[in-house]
């Protein structure tokens, strides 16, 4: 197959190779930001304008303050053993840049510069609207269709939360709700764990997810499915209103009622569409032998239809809490470029590949090798530790130029379940921004 050709590559730093947790790269105009931790395990950014080869760095502080009800270890900037704490970044439409992280049921760990641009002048805020904010993780920095910049977050655990959005008044140059309520609420029973809303060919926000009662992953359930045009006004796949919050009890948002234990994992049920520009949710459930299969579900004239997609004989069962490796990994359903449908795939006996499908059956015509960001010997790790394991994070701004795009490359071991390892650990791994050509 045809690999990705490489245009420059440069070293932004050492990072921490213990264990993984998703970065951030954000190119905005001329201006290119990385969010990280470094060798240290400290919070960091580095800039660069796009016609220069060195970067600038800023390790961010852990600030003390006397908030009630926090205290400055809940806060803090040194990532611990726990690969929930991603770190995320945004810039606004004044160039003030807004950065927050290292949040796993912690509270609010925030920061906003003082200065456009100006990486030195991040300053930490205890609080964007100083409600529901003790018990935050898996922030995320979005825009929407007016390039309004949104942040949103799960209040809660795991098994007990509800996700919370918040805008940015650019005017007032303060944060308020988005929504008056939660998106998701799991009235102390269970949370909801969402997908990123995908803006569609459709021009509408296609948000899916998975419910879990408890901590333990195996009490995921139920894959479900909302639209909107504004991510403030939500419909049902048949064009209901949604009353907010949603939840397990609201009617028509159900896709696919998998029980508890029945083989669907948070992470399931991405978003994709064919030529035609349905839905297509995509996500792994036990078959009727208890095997574990790759299923589509597309939204058709007549409701949801289901297709299964695979005919894997391997069951993976899963459970407890903590950050796993999965066994089984699918993509999004995307159009392949021939007229036909593409879907990506990692399995652990069958091996990685890209599913060619039939639009109209959704099985598999034709496996390809798995698609490569990278060329092949880029995706091998350099380092000889063992179960060192190749990380790949892409752009979450927008190239200049539409013949390249960004990506960035590391080397960590794999996830532990959020537990210290014991014994020799790999030496700092190198974070590289490679520059590909599209």
């Amino acid at each position: 197959m045809t690999h990705a050709k490489v245009v420059s590559v440069l070293e932004v730093d050492r990072v921490w190779a213990g264990h993984p947790v998703d970065f951030g790269l954000l190119t905005v105009g001329d201006r290119q930001f990385v969010a990280y931790y470094g060798a240290d395990r400290q919070m960091t950014v580095a800039v660069r304008r796009l016609n220069e080869s060195s970067w600038q760095r800023f390790a961010i502080p852990s600030a003390q303050t006397d908030a009630p009800g926090y205290k400055a270890a809940t806060t803090s900037t040194r990532l611990g053993w726990d690969s929930h704490n991603s770190v995320t970044l945004a810039a606004d439409a004044d160039g003030y840049l807004h950065l927050s992280g290292n949040m796993h049921v912690n509270a609010l760990t925030y920061f906003r510069t003082e200065q456009p641009w100006e990486i030195t002048s991040f300053v930490q805020h205890f609080a964007m609207t100083g409600e529901n904010e003790e018990r935050c993780t898996y922030p995320h920095f979005l825009t929407d269709h007016k390039g309004e910049l949104i942040f949103h977050y799960r209040d809660g655990s795991s098994g007990n939360g509800s996700e919370i959005y918040n805008r940015w008044d650019q005017a007032a140059r303060r944060w308020g709700r988005l929504l008056d309520r939660p998106l998701t609420d799991g009235r102390g029973q269970m949370n909801a764990y969402l997908h990123e809303p995908v803006l569609g060919p459709d021009g509408r926000f296609h948000l899916s997810w998975v419910w879990r009662n408890t901590p333990d992953c195996r009490t995921n359930h139920d894959l479900s499915y909302a639209v909107s045009d504004d991510l403030v006004h939500w419909r049902t796949a048949t064009g209901e209103p949604i009353e907010l919050p949603m939840t397990l009890q609201t009617p028509g948002v159900i896709v696919d009622p998998i029980p508890a234990e029945g083989g669907i994992i948070n992470g399931s049920g991405k978003v994709g569409f064919d030529s035609q520009a349905r839905v297509i949710l995509t996500y792994h459930k036990f078959d009727a032998a208890g095997n574990t299969q790759a299923y589509n579900a597309r939204w058709e004239e007549d409701g949801w239809r289901f297709y299964q997609t695979s005919d894997w004989r391997y069951r993976w069962w899963f459970e407890g809490g903590g950050s796993i490796v999965n066994d089984v990994v699918l993509g999004q359903v995307t159009k392949n470029g021939d007229g036909r449908l593409a879907l990506d795939f990692r399995h652990v006996e069958a091996g990685a590949g890209r599913w060619i499908l039939d639009e109209t059956t959704l099985r598999p015509v034709e496996t390809l090798p798995p698609a490569a960001p990278l060329p092949a010997h880029l995706m091998t790790p350099e380092s000889d530790f063992p179960e060192m394991q190749v990380r790949l994070w892409e752009d979450d701004g927008h190239s200049p130029d539409p013949s390249v795009r960004y990506l960035l490359r590391w080397e960590t071991l794999p996830a532990h379940r959020d537990r210290p390892r014991t014994g020799p650990l790999p030496e700092p791994s190198a974070l590289r921004l490679y520059e590909i050509a599209v």
